[in-house]
C-alpha cells in the first residue's frame, strides 16, 4: 500500500535508536529514549493551509529531526509510520 499526504504533510520512518553507548554499554529496551531522527517516506504538496500558502522544504530521502511527540503513529503492511506536518520537523540532518 502507498501513503499519499496531503497538503503540509509528511510521512516519516523512525530511524532505530542505538542500543550501546559510545562506551559500549548495551541498553535495555526500557532506558532507551523515543528516537527523534528519522527518514522522510513521502511528502504531501504544499500549497494553501489555514489562509496562507505553504512550500514544501524536505523531499522524499531526508534525514531529519523531529519534535519529540509529534505527529500521529499509524502502522501500514506492518510497517510503523507517522504522519506530521511540516513544521514539527525541526531541523534536516545532514
Amino acid at each position: 500500500m502507498k501513503i499519499k499526504p496531503l497538503s503540509d504533510r509528511v510521512v516519516i520512518k523512525m530511524v532505530e535508536a542505538a542500543e550501546t553507548t559510545k562506551s559500549g554499554i548495551i541498553l535495555a529496551s526500557s532506558a532507551k529514549e523515543k528516537p527523534q531522527v528519522a527518514e522522510i517516506v513521502a511528502v504531501g504538496p504544499g500549497g494553501l493551509v489555514d489562509g496562507k500558502e505553504v512550500t514544501m522544504h524536505v523531499s522524499v530521502g531526508d534525514r531529519v529531526l523531529i519534535s519529540k511527540y509529534a505527529g500521529t503513529e499509524v502502522k501500514i503492511d506492518d510497517v510503523d509510520y507517522t504522519i506530521l506536518r511540516q513544521s514539527d520537523i525541526l531541523a534536516i540532518v545532514e
